[in-house]
C-alpha cells in the first residue's frame, strides 16, 4: 500500500489546484453610469464611488424629480393589461410615481406635473397597447475581459429586422433638446447596453433610439459590430486608468493627483460642487434651473 501523503505537502497544492497562480486581475464591475462619472470628472467619481463616508451632496435636482417620475410612470403603464393602456391611465400613474425634491415652489412643481403629463399623454398615444417590449427597466449584463458590465435600460422593443427578429433599445429623455443621431450615435450607455443585450437575449441588438419626450422626437443610430467593439475598447479603458488609479492610491499616492478634477462647463450641476476645490470658484445651478423655463412655457 502507497504510503499516506504529508499533509502539508496536499495543502501546499491546493492554491495551484484552485488556480490562485498567476490568477488574473479580477474583472471591474460597472455600469455605463459609473463608468460615465469618470469620463466627466475622476475627482466626481472618486467622491462617489470610493471616499467613505461619501463627502455630503447638495440638494436634490428637480429635473432629475421629473424624469424619475416619467420613467416610473411609462414602467408601470407597460405594468398594466393591454386593455388599460389607455391615455387616461396616466394621471392616476403619474401622481403615484411623482416625486417632490427639488422644485422652487408649488406652483413650479404644479407646472411641471402638468407639461410632464401632457409629453406622456402624447407620447402613450402614438404606442401600440399590444406591443410587448422585451423589457422595461430591464437589466442586461455581460462580462468580457476586463469588465464585468450591468445596466437597466429604460426599454428594449422585439422588431423584425431584415435578418429576422432583433432587439431595439430605447431610452427616454426629458431633458435638453435638439437631440440627433449623433448624440444616439456617440452615447456610449446606449451602446454597452446593446452589446448587453444581444448576449443577454441571443439576438442582434444594433438600433439603438433616443425619445426626447417633450419634442417628440427620436433620434437613433444603427450600429455595427465594430462600432460596438469599438465603444466597448473605450469602455474597457476607463476601467483600466479607474484601476490603476485605484491602485496608485493603495500604494500612498496622493488621491487628489490620481482623481484629479476635470474642471468645466458641468462643475455649476455637480452633487460635489460645494466641497470639490474647482468648483468652489464656480458659481451653482439652482436646482430648479433646468425645468425654470416650464412653468412658463
Amino acid at each position: 500500500m502507497s504510503p499516506t501523503r504529508p499533509r502539508a505537502t496536499r495543502a501546499a497544492a491546493v492554491p495551484e489546484q484552485l488556480g490562485f497562480a498567476g490568477m488574473p486581475e479580477r474583472l471591474f464591475v460597472c455600469t455605463p453610469s459609473k463608468l460615465g462619472a469618470y469620463a466627466d470628472c475622476p475627482r466626481k467619481y472618486r467622491y462617489s464611488y470610493i471616499d467613505r463616508p461619501t463627502p455630503p451632496k447638495g440638494p436634490p435636482w428637480a429635473h432629475n424629480s421629473l424624469g424619475a417620475s416619467v420613467h416610473t410612470a411609462l414602467k408601470n403603464w407597460y405594468a398594466l393589461s393591454q386593455e388599460r393602456r389607455a391615455p387616461g391611465a396616466l394621471p392616476t400613474l403619474l401622481k403615484a410615481t411623482w416625486v417632490r425634491e427639488g422644485y422652487r415652489d408649488v406652483d413650479q412643481e404644479r407646472a411641471a406635473y402638468h407639461r410632464a403629463l401632457g409629453w406622456l399623454e402624447t407620447y402613450v398615444g402614438g404606442l401600440d397597447p399590444e406591443d410587448e417590449p422585451l423589457g422595461v427597466e430591464r437589466v442586461v449584463a455581460t462580462k468580457t475581459s476586463v469588465l464585468a458590465l450591468n445596466g437597466r435600460a429604460d426599454r428594449i422593443d422585439s422588431r423584425v429586422g431584415p435578418d429576422g427578429p432583433e432587439a431595439v433599445i430605447v431610452d427616454y429623455k426629458t431633458g435638453r433638446s435638439g437631440l440627433d443621431a449623433d448624440d444616439a450615435r456617440g452615447s456610449q450607455a446606449l451602446a454597452l447596453y446593446a452589446f448587453a443585450a444581444e448576449r443577454v437575449f441571443r439576438r442582434p441588438c444594433r438600433r439603438v433610439e433616443l425619445h426626447h419626450l417633450p419634442t417628440g422626437t427620436v433620434a437613433a443610430h444603427e450600429h455595427t459590430p465594430e462600432s460596438l467593439s469599438r465603444q466597448v475598447r473605450r469602455a474597457e479603458e476607463t476601467a483600466t486608468d479607474i484601476v490603476a488609479a485605484e491602485k496608485a492610491v493603495a500604494a500612498g499616492a496622493d488621491p487628489d493627483e490620481s482623481f484629479p478634477v476635470n474642471p468645466g462647463s458641468l462643475c455649476g450641476w455637480c452633487d460635489f460642487r460645494r466641497v470639490c476645490p474647482a468648483g468652489a470658484g464656480v458659481e451653482g445651478k439652482e436646482p430648479w434651473t433646468a425645468v425654470e423655463h416650464l412653468a412658463s412655457s
